[in-house]
């Protein structure tokens, strides 16, 4: 059993259940289409796979920043954790359907290629109006969002309101959904596209390079690009989209609560308002319950959070980026739904043994070089061992719905 509480191992568990879930939706609809139409229409799976990892993303990002308190060693660990499992699943996927063996998203084609490439590798395309070239991917421009809105929220010090940031977005969500079914910035704006990609590189450029407030003005134009993005990009329209967005804060309220700056039922409040949010919103019942769900076994794991967690499904958690990333590339190369998950079992092991970790340690040595060489030191700092979730030390407690102490 893993039950070491600083790996925070129940993260860990719930992400090695997310990920084989959402596997699982896609096989499933690929080798038993008969039998999985049936579960489907019921409960859509894959959808509450993604907003699982929504919850969790929610609860540990903004733990990490502000555990660093640093933007530029945020931003340098984000890259690091992403980008080389990124790089290398493209790599594969166009080999792949160089092969005919993989089929790319609809459209891709008919796209320009600068565009296409500057969309996939920023993670924005699903934003953008711009096709995945891995279907998959489209949850991680939500991801690249919610890291531009919480860095824009710790650079002018308005991050300890999540809670009624959670709120407020799902409030939203409803009448926004009805207004805007779907996106604006579509398969037709190739320049505002492009445009918006281009200064999303920007500013974390400059957050990453500069200081003062010149970081703090680019930080926070990063986190209005953010929101404005999830509003006027979402292809699954303005409601589905601030209802993920919601989701992901209602996670850092969850986190803000258990440290004690937060009275917990502005967290749960949070949470509900999310559930009821997704059900007005959803364009289908399956889609409500998968949000319902989620939430659910989301709290239910935060609950058992203290027990610990059988090391295989710690395990899974782990690699669960290499998992989901990677299952859609052998749909079409394996024969049947056993062999399907015995292989990439294989291959998310290998990617992660030699994709992902090397890449996790380069950019924790590059972080603990340039804090070593700067003036912005982060002192007594905890690095997390390969693929765990962020350890967090605990806070002073502050006045229970006030601002949370400075990281």
């Amino acid at each position: 059993m893993a039950a070491n509480p600083s790996r925070l191992a129940w993260l860990d568990a719930l992400r090695g259940i997310a990920a084989p879930a959402v596997a699982l939706h896609h096989s499933a609809w690929t080798f038993i289409p008969a039998v999985w139409a049936e579960v489907d229409r019921r409960v859509d799976v894959g959808t509450w796979g993604v907003f699982v990892f929504f919850l969790v993303s929610g609860y540990i990002i903004p733990a990490s920043l502000e555990r660093r308190g640093d933007l530029r060693a945020f931003w340098t660990g984000r890259a690091f954790r992403l980008v080389p499992l990124l790089l290398a699943a493209l790599a594969l996927a166009l080999l792949l359907a160089y092969a005919g063996v993989f089929e790319t998203s609809p459209g891709l084609d008919n796209r320009p290629p600068p565009l296409v490439a500057l969309a996939n590798l920023t993670m924005l395309q699903e934003l953008l109006g711009v096709p995945s070239v891995i279907n998959v991917m489209w949850t991680l421009s939500y991801e690249m969002a919610f890291y531009l809105m919480t860095a824009g929220l710790f650079a002018v010090r308005q991050a300890h309101r999540s809670a009624p940031i959670a709120v407020v977005l799902a409030v939203a969500a409803v009448p926004l959904g009805l207004l805007m079914p779907g996106a604006t910035i579509n398969g037709g704006a190739d320049l505002v596209a492009a445009l918006m990609g281009v200064a999303v590189i920007l500013v974390i450029v400059v957050t990453v390079t500069a200081n003062g407030r010149l970081r703090t003005a680019a930080a926070l134009i990063g986190g209005l690009l953010g929101l404005a993005l999830v509003i006027l990009g979402s292809r699954i329209g303005a409601g589905q989209g601030l209802v993920i967005a919601a989701t992901m804060f209602a996670g850092t309220a969850v986190w803000r609560a258990e440290q004690g700056t937060l009275r917990p039922a502005w967290a749960v409040a949070a949470l509900l308002t999310v559930i009821v949010s997704g059900v007005l919103v959803a364009g289908e019942p399956a889609w409500a319950a998968a949000v319902l769900l989620a939430v659910g076994v989301f709290a239910l794991a935060f609950r058992l959070r203290h027990r610990p967690f059988p090391r295989w499904l710690a395990h899974l958690g782990v690699i669960s980026f290499s998992l989901y990333l990677l299952h859609p590339l052998l749909l079409r190369v394996v024969p049947n739904l056993p062999v399907f998950f015995l292989v990439l079992l294989v291959l998310g092991h290998v990617a992660y043994r030699f994709v992902e970790a090397p890449g996790q340690g380069l950019g924790r040595r590059l972080n603990r070089k340039t804090h070593a060489a700067g003036p912005e030191a982060v002192r007594g700092e905890r690095e997390p061992r390969h693929g765990s979730a962020v350890p967090v030390r605990r806070r002073p407690r502050a006045r229970p719905g006030g601002p949370s102490p400075r990281p």
